[in-house]
């Protein structure tokens, strides 16, 4: 694989199940690359190792005062210089390719899995550990991979340096091999040491980039209460642990360093003593001399590629632990769609055996509640408890919510759901379904291809995101084309924030399509960002679209725009508003009200408001009762529709 080449046709599937696992995997999936760059180093350092030998022929030349030994000799050096040189150019572009791919094959893993798990990703990781994991730490792997075959090509190179002086001269060469013995084994205790305190500075220098990404995030809001200087003085304190942190990472690494330079020369000068003894006495010659020492020297060259692979390794190895978590998080169903894909998919003929008849599975239904969202109707989904409608949302989704729909709080008094009374179910049995996947047309969502799903079924929370860029990049979106983006913003009610955003980009010429939003919208207010991305989702287009109190910071008069916009533009498609507005439940085809853990009415909005004593105290804001009162015949029957499962 080459830079020129990226990025991946298919990245692969790694091995997460542990930080080591997944560095080896990367170098599992590179071997080509690391063999060329272990190749490379081989021939680089046994290149430096020969210039000892060379010396040493010269110095021989010299004393046997033989011009033809000193031409061989220099035709020798030549040839060296020059493999030094290329196996050192060759060598770095290997490593660095390595280092590239590596990083740009975990980047598109990370950017896949964030892809898949979608905004359910930050409620299962802290923003500021995938901030951190995709930059810093994706780099920190690179130079851990890149590193290994310079490490490997070291350890060949020293193997048999040590081997050809011992071969050469058994004296100095079994010397020089004890103390390369001993220089590693005084250096490896300090490593786990070392490693440890890696460890903490990323720890805390992790928990210092998710405090610093909550309060950007929360600025606006920090502002209004005056927090800025409580949230500013944690993060200080944060910042300075890992600075700490910092500081003892490094003494211990120059300590590390000083034991590699310091021993070493000790290691020099007792050669260097005996060799000179050994000299004197005849037993060796001074050339042999030179060549031992020049060897020795060489061995410092691969304790320094020791040491900076121990250093990437220690760095890498929490960044490739933090990498392996997030790439290993799987949305609810994954493996089982992976394992049962074609046995979840019947076709036509099976289908007819299924307990509902089409109609009923014609749609969106949940199981878990008993919420049914009939094909091509705009259905109202009023919440008794408020947190449930998010969570709900989630669910209808495909999307893996924090809580059940029916989670209470309180003391335990909400009723139970009258679809689950009529069904017979208990409270046990409710919690168990709530892992049941919502059904799209008699088919599970979790079951289905993720493209396919999200396709589908678009969600749009109640507080959504806007990217940075121009209004021609929001709206920029897969779409069916059978809404333009002119009609999608006029359903909206867009008309002031285009005006507004135009008069804040002076550079627009008046184009609305080329003004600029800034990140998150934080320019506008909430009204204005629901409508900007109301627009955005009516756009699109999809065939089953929830929106999620899509216009809970719009005013009164807007918000009724936007009901009869909104009934018209998807006429004939599947759409469901979780909300507790009058004017939107009265331009809803059909309203569900979900109470406690359940379904527990059915029917339009002006039934349900004679009939239903809950539901009324929800839309009007008016005192909760104590108990439900029984319902009327009509919302009976509809509670009963609303109750039937597939």
């Amino acid at each position: 694989m080459q830079i020129r080449d990226l990025p991946y046709d298919d990245p692969g599937e790694p091995d997460v199940r542990s930080g080591l696992r997944l560095l080896l995997w990367l170098g599992r999936t590179q071997w080509g690359g690391q063999c060329r760059a272990l190749a490379w180093g081989v021939v680089h350092l046994a290149s430096i190792a020969a210039f000892p030998a060379v010396a040493g022929l010269a110095v021989t030349a010299v004393v046997n005062r033989s011009g033809g030994d000193l031409a061989l000799a220099a035709l020798a050096m030549a040839v060296v210089t020059l493999t030094v040189t290329a196996g050192d150019t060759l060598l770095h572009r290997a490593a660095v390719t390595n280092w590239i791919t590596a990083a740009a094959r975990v980047q598109q893993l990370l950017a896949r899995r964030t892809a898949a798990l979608g905004a359910t990703l930050t409620r299962r990781v802290a923003a500021g550990e995938i901030a951190a994991v995709s930059t810093g730490d994706i780099e920190r792997i690179g130079w851990c991979v890149e590193a290994a075959s310079r490490f490997s090509a070291a350890l060949l190179t020293t193997l048999g340096v040590c081997a050809a002086l011992v071969v050469y001269q058994p004296q100095l060469g079994l010397l020089a091999c004890a103390g390369m013995l001993a220089l590693a084994l005084s250096v490896l205790p300090l490593l786990p040491r070392a490693t440890r305190r890696a460890d903490t500075q990323r720890a805390h220098a992790g928990r210092a980039t998710e405090l610093a990404a909550d309060t950007v995030a929360g600025l606006r809001v920090l502002r209004g209460i005056g927090g800025e200087e409580l949230f500013l003085t944690r993060y200080r304190r944060a910042s300075q642990r890992v600075r700490h942190a910092a500081v003892r990472t490094a003494r211990m690494w120059s300590f590390i360093e000083a034991v590699q330079v310091a021993l070493p020369g000790l290691l020099l000068v007792a050669v260097v003593w005996y060799g000179t003894r050994l000299a004197l006495d005849g037993h060796i010659a001074v050339g042999e001399l030179v060549t031992v020492y020049g060897a020795i020297s060489f061995l410092l060259v691969p304790l320094q590629l020791f040491g900076e692979f121990a250093m990437s390794y220690s760095f890498s190895r929490p960044s490739a632990a933090r990498a392996a978590r997030v790439l290993g998080l799987r949305r609810p169903g994954e493996e089982q769609q992976r394992a049962t894909a074609p046995l979840t998919r019947p076709d036509a003929r099976e289908r007819p055996a299924r307990t509902a008849s089409a109609e009923v599975r014609a749609g969106l239904y949940d199981p878990a509640t008993g919420l049914r969202a009939p094909a091509g109707l705009l259905t109202a989904v009023v919440c008794g408890d408020p947190d449930a409608a998010g969570h709900l949302a989630e669910r209808l989704g495909g999307h893996p919510a924090s809580a059940g729909p029916g989670t209470t709080t309180g003391t335990g008094n909400t009723p139970p759901s009258l679809a689950t009374e009529r069904a017979g179910r208990t409270p046990d049995r409710r919690r168990e379904r709530e892992d049941v996947s919502v059904l799209l047309d008699g088919s599970p969502l979790d079951t289905m291809p993720l493209a396919h799903a999200r396709a589908a079924v678009l969600v749009q929370d109640k507080d959504p995101v806007l990217l940075s860029g121009t209004l021609a990049d929001l709206l920029d979106v897969p779409s069916s084309g059978a809404v333009d983006a002119g009609r999608a913003l006029q359903a909206a009610q867009c008309g002031d924030v285009l005006a507004a955003l135009v008069q804040g980009t002076p550079d627009a010429k008046g184009d609305p399509m080329r003004a600029r939003i800034t990140e998150r919208g934080r320019s506008l207010s909430g009204g204005q960002r629901q409508r900007l991305a109301l627009a955005r989702s009516l756009l699109t287009d999809p065939p089953v679209l929830v929106l999620d109190e899509p216009t809970s910071a719009v005013d009164a008069h807007t918000e009724a725009r936007i009901a009869r916009e909104l009934t018209a533009l998807r006429s004939g498609r599947t759409t469901v508003v979780l909300t507790s507005s009058p004017l939107l439940l009265e331009t809803a085809d059909r309203v569900v009200f979900v109470q406690g853990a359940g379904a527990a009415a059915a029917g339009t909005h002006r039934e349900l408001l004679s009939s239903q004593d809950a539901y009324r105290a929800v839309v009007t804001r008016a005192p909760q009762p104590d108990a439900v009162q029984p319902a009327g015949p009509r919302a009976q029957h509809a509670t009963t529709e609303g109750a039937e499962s597939t």
